[in-house]
């Protein structure tokens, strides 16, 4: 959704933009999906190879989160709300990456900055995006600033009950029948440089862990799978909104290390975390601090 906007800030200044992404339409998560489709929105282009192409970044830093060859794009922007990564430029760019909970917040920002009033689609995107991103507020990456901008966003979009909003939502991110393991796996998931071992983190946010009770040995193979390609340690965190914390699945070189970053111990090949919510503020930090980054 924030590609979407930012391309549509673009447009409204004048510019030549276009909101690009990894994959396919077909292959999007179930809640993308559904809010495309709800709020009359054209999904992003796919965009897999970078190579000599002015590109703007939003909601990642990090050349292992990007397109093939992203280190020989022109990289113009980068809008972010995660950690600075390891993408360098040539040349000075705008770069604004702020401690919020959703790049939709800052981007928010950047409509009121500009000017530029935000069309009513676009503002139900990004208030989709802000409500995804916090878990409903819940998640400890939320501000008051994420709060404000869902306030500001209500208006525009003409979305009376955010609650109302977010279960719809839920309800698709949290669909998992029939749909393969690894698909599951790579719904959310990023690759992160740990001091040069390769570490992935995919996230399923659920309702109730329940709904992957019975395919907890297909996740681990398709796990193990990816972990066979090169990486230290793949894991996945299969959150439960309502209970708000994370039964924390791993694969690793060294398990002990992922017990110590999160003080707790592996039965079998998972522990609970409690409170656990966010990726971002909670599980990378963790690791990293273990890795010795």
């Amino acid at each position: 959704m924030s590609s979407i906007a930012l391309a549509a800030l673009l447009k409204a200044q004048g510019k030549d933009a276009k909101a690009c992404m990894q994959t396919t339409a077909d292959a999007l998560n179930p809640e993308s999906k559904m809010l495309l489709g709800q709020f009359d929105l054209a999904a992003p282009e796919l965009l897999n190879d970078a190579a000599g192409k002015d590109i703007a970044l939003v909601d990642f830093s990090d050349l292992a989160q990007g397109p093939a060859n992203l280190a020989s794009a022109n990289v113009v922007m980068i809008v972010d709300h995660h950690k600075i990564g390891d993408v360098t430029t040539n040349n000075p760019i705008l770069f604004r990456a702020e401690p919020v909970g959703c790049t939709g917040t800052v981007l928010n920002k950047m409509f009121k900055d500009a000017g530029v009033a935000i069309p009513k689609n676009i503002a139900c995107g990004m208030l989709a995006a802000i409500l995804s991103d916090t878990v409903n507020f819940k998640s400890p990456t939320c501000t008051d600033e994420d709060k404000a901008a869902v306030a500001d966003l209500k208006g525009v979009a003409g979305v009376a009950n955010t609650d109302d909003l977010f279960m719809e939502m839920l309800k698709a991110k949290s669909s998992v029948a029939g749909i393969p393991a690894k698909d599951l796996l790579f719904r959310d998931y990023k690759d992160f440089d740990m001091k040069g071992n390769k570490v992935g983190v995919g996230q399923l946010e659920l309702a109730t862990l329940d709904q992957v009770a019975a395919i907890r040995d297909d996740l681990l193979k398709a796990m193990a799978e990816v972990k066979a390609d090169g990486r230290h340690s793949v894991l996945l965190m299969l959150t439960d909104v309502v209970k708000e914390g994370t039964d924390l699945v791993v694969l690793s070189d060294d398990p002990a290390l992922i017990e110590n970053a999160f003080n707790g111990k592996l039965q079998g090949s998972s522990m609970w975390v409690d409170g656990m919510m966010s990726r971002k503020k909670q599980t990378i930090p963790n690791l990293q601090k273990a890795f010795g980054c």
